[in-house]
């Protein structure tokens, strides 16, 4: 147990743990790293599980995953807790929507280990690849590349405008699924079963750990279930403004001053 009666701590990634270049703030790996010897850091993120393999190696520790915005959780050792998929059959009408109503919009399709995208060469692609530091693969095989298992998540990439009238659109023509905003330039359409808050509740209960003992940080609309969903709940200094107001305390720090590690280096 920390010295603050902090069991376990939940973070978001983007606009949260990492800098504003997305890759992980390396001054901050020994204090990362003395938190984890005390409790566990699970990251919480809309990334794959290959997008936060690279933060925990950099900055040197190991946790559960709740990849895919709470779609895909997985054990400190990588082992499945809990996956929730859109069917494939309903994830190639969608993409087939997607492309002919959206087309403006760049579309990556993610389930399990896998990410497939149209074309490598969109500049979209080519940015998303910088900054989580991993490849996508190009192949418009939805159907052969997710068989039975289905798809986890689409990614929406696209103009701020853009992002927020899809984001109400597909929200319509899909009112069964879960799509939310993750930045001004990304929008995740997700099986409605997935969410942080219950990636958060069953990592708590994996680890034997009182979701009273928990603590969460985060900075955007997708992280509001997960800070909600927690006693103790931290909104970074660049958080938006109905993140602030939701959680129960604002740090002073931004991900880029590395206030994640600041503040628990204060509470742990």
């Amino acid at each position: 147990m920390g010295s603050a009666g902090i069991s376990i701590v939940f973070t978001d990634v983007d606009g949260t743990l990492v800098g504003d270049d997305h890759h992980p703030l390396l001054d901050t790996a020994p204090i990362m790293q003395r938190v984890a010897a005390r409790v566990p850091i699970c990251l919480v993120s809309a990334r794959s599980p290959e997008g936060l393999y690279p933060i925990q190696e950099q900055l040197g520790f190991v946790g559960p995953l709740a990849c895919y915005s709470g779609a895909y959780v997985l054990d400190a050792k990588g082992n499945e807790l809990f996956s929730t998929t859109i069917s494939t059959e309903e994830a190639v009408a969608i993409k087939e929507y997607l492309d002919r109503e959206l087309p403006h919009l760049t579309v990556g399709t993610y389930g399990f280990h896998d990410w497939i995208v149209d074309s490598r060469e969109d500049p979209n692609i080519q940015r998303e690849e910088r900054l989580v530091q991993t490849e996508a693969r190009t192949c418009t095989d939805l159907a052969g590349t997710f068989g039975e298992r289905g798809v986890h998540k689409f990614l929406l990439m696209g103009e701020p405008a853009e992002i927020l009238e899809a984001q109400r659109t597909v929200a319509e023509r899909y009112p069964h699924l879960n799509v939310v905003r993750s930045s001004d330039i990304l929008c995740e359409v997700m099986a409605s079963d997935a969410s942080k808050s219950n990636a958060v509740r069953m990592i708590c209960e994996h680890c034997g750990v009182d979701l009273e003992r928990a603590v969460a940080f985060g900075d955007g609309p997708n992280d509001l279930d997960m800070l909600l969903s927690v006693p103790n709940s931290y909104a970074m200094a660049n958080a938006e403004a109905q993140v602030k107001e939701a959680s129960t305390h604002v740090i002073s720090w931004t991900n880029a001053e590395g206030g994640v590690a600041r503040t628990l280096e204060q509470l742990v």
